[in-house]
């Protein structure tokens, strides 16, 4: 069975093998930092497989975690010289493969959608293919796999390492900002372990108007705007506000359809990921790998949308949720 942690191994070797790349780098000028930032992120993927296990202490990764923080706080990473194409090639390429080019792009959707419904029924001697637990990841990683292999067959470049040398590049770009969604996701678990929902619940109940459910709604999909804008992660302000309103008031109280309630809920926490830098694998890296001059040209872009949709959500939550 291809389980979760074949998937994690083989992220693992990728974040290595960049490292590997930048400490060759002799012109890069913070190549131990940043070999140091992406080689221990790569081997915490592999010593999470015995944490997960119950054979080695998690405290270690704890600690891998706060030298990350140093590493990327104290400016110890930057951007290698990168072998890459220039723009003339980049045209020329364009010009000689047209709309092949996109086809990589839709391969890893394809083949990611094909194998989650075909799971099912993808067996061994009665034993799943793919981690049933976990169909979704898996498929995703071989879909990207697969895409990989296509776009060297449709491209044939002259090297066949290219794809390493130039994710490193886009990785470099992005920078520390890439564990950002990871870092935001377990904050927001760790905030509702610590009872931040519940306590949210207990402000928020001494306030709403008894019997007003204009005002849970109100409160519900503002908060999860706020929160969201306060930690860049949807997911992360979903359990928060929905210990604190949406379960307790939306459903218990006012007797919402759940489904309708959670699901425009989140909805209305991505309106605030359209409006926070917090939110930077959307809003920063793009401004970054675009070279934009304002940084948070995206972010300026996307408040003119994000605003009437939370509106348009509100709206939606009241009208659909509650009979």
């Amino acid at each position: 069975m291809i389980n979760v942690e074949a998937v994690y191994w083989l992220i693992g070797i990728l974040f290595v093998a960049w490292a590997s790349l930048i400490a060759a780098d002799t012109n890069h000028p913070r190549r131990w930092g940043s070999s140091a930032f992406w080689g221990i992120l790569g081997l915490c993927f592999f010593y999470s497989t015995w944490v997960q296990a119950g054979t080695a202490p998690g405290w270690i990764l704890g600690v891998a975690v706060l030298v990350l923080v140093v590493l990327a706080s104290t400016g110890l990473l930057g951007h290698g010289k990168h072998r890459t194409s220039t723009g003339p090639e980049r045209e020329s390429y364009a010009k000689r493969f047209g709309n092949k080019l996109f086809i990589p792009a839709l391969t890893l959707p394809l083949v990611t959608v094909i194998l989650v419904l075909a799971a099912p029924v993808l067996n061994i001697g009665g034993t799943p293919l793919l981690d049933p637990k976990n169909t979704t990841l898996v498929a995703l990683a071989i879909g990207a796999v697969a895409a990989v292999v296509v776009a060297l067959l449709i491209l044939k470049p002259k090297n066949p390492a290219t794809p390493i040398f130039e994710s490193r590049r886009i990785l470099e770009s992005i920078g520390w900002a890439a564990l950002l969604p990871q870092m935001l996701t377990t904050l927001g678990i760790l905030f509702t372990k610590a009872g931040v929902g519940t306590a949210v619940g207990t402000l928020a109940s001494g306030l709403l108007p008894k019997g007003s459910l204009i005002a849970g709604v109100l409160v519900y999909c503002i908060g999860m705007f706020l929160f969201t804008v306060l930690m860049g992660n949807g997911f992360a302000a979903f359990p928060i506000m929905t210990a604190a309103i949406g379960w307790p008031v939306l459903v218990q109280t006012f007797h919402g359809d759940p489904a309708i309630i959670f699901a425009i809920g989140m909805l209305a926490g991505f309106c605030g990921t359209l409006c926070t830098p917090m939110a930077a694998n959307f809003n920063l890296v793009p401004s970054a790998l675009l070279e934009m001059k304002n940084k948070y040209g995206v972010i300026t872009a996307q408040v003119g949308t994000a605003i009437p949709l939370l509106a348009v959500n509100i709206a939606l939550m009241y009208f659909l949720a509650f009979h």
